[in-house]
């Protein structure tokens, strides 16, 4: 199977389906951004910091380079945009790019929208971006590293990579654990991939419904990734599912704060 193609029509249909993170942000909240308003998800709950923001000395969003990397949906970009940041937004899902074209077109916004695989950014130049914003969506990409290699190359010395990403111990478990039908016995080993773990008529389930296919990643691959490709560590936070039963027991995500030099 290749991947990138079947996510990609996986998360189209997420868009038809009014998947939560599909669905455009209000007129409302770009109108509150456009008067310095605004808060955004790397995670599922916990709004970013804004001083995560700061980026190259400047302590707001205008006039910032910010590329949103996996970030489609009309949530993000919109918002950045309205909050005076010149936008570009890429992502594998070319319905999800829809939903960053209709907020600019119905609130009078300028974003650059393309369609790609983050692991990529070619079409994109040296040193083009103050900051990528990369929330959760790693986990739809079998290999992170070249993701974090690839946006050291495209930031500028003293660019900002906001990054959220899937605690690994998350995929210990079967989905029906995690949606609390079965107890939390540990089913499987890391890292993981729906494609090798999952029973043959559990995957095909999956695919047959277009449900994204999802692959786990070692903190080693996703800290050391961003350290090694030139990047310092300045914070991060935890964060926690809504409606799983982890949750109860132990962080579920983790966002970053990098720097490039």
């Amino acid at each position: 199977m290749n991947i990138r193609d079947y996510n990609r029509a996986a998360w189209d249909k997420q868009v038809e389906q009014g998947n939560e993170w599909t669905v455009p942000v209000s007129p409302e909240i770009i109108a509150n951004a456009r008067r310095g308003e605004w808060g955004v998800l790397l995670t599922e709950q916990k709004i970013v910091p804004r001083e995560w923001f700061a980026a190259r000395g400047q302590t707001d969003l205008r006039g910032l380079d910010i590329l949103c990397l996996a970030s489609g949906g009309g949530q993000q970009a919109p918002t950045f945009a309205a909050a005076g940041a010149h936008v570009t937004v890429l992502d594998n899902s070319p319905k999800q790019l829809e939903q960053d074209r209709f907020v600019a077109e119905r609130d009078g916004l300028e974003i650059t929208t393309i369609e790609g695989d983050a692991r990529d950014l070619s079409m994109l130049a040296n040193e083009s971006f103050d900051l990528v914003f990369h929330p959760v969506s790693n986990l739809f990409i079998p290999e992170v590293r070249p993701i974090y290699r690839e946006a050291f190359r495209v930031l500028r010395h003293g660019g900002i990579l906001l990054a959220g990403f899937m605690n690994p111990a998350m995929y210990l478990f079967s989905y029906d654990a995690l949606d609390g039908k079965e107890p939390l016995t540990v089913k499987h080993k890391l890292p993981y991939s729906d494609e090798q773990a999952l029973p043959k008529a559990e995957l095909e389930k999956l695919i047959s419904e277009g449900v994204p296919l999802e692959h786990s990643h070692t903190l080693t691959d996703q800290i050391s990734g961003q350290l090694d490709a030139g990047f310092y560590l300045a914070a991060m936070y935890e964060d926690f599912h809504k409606g799983v039963t982890l949750s109860e027991y132990m962080p579920t995500y983790l966002a970053t704060r990098a720097i490039k030099p």
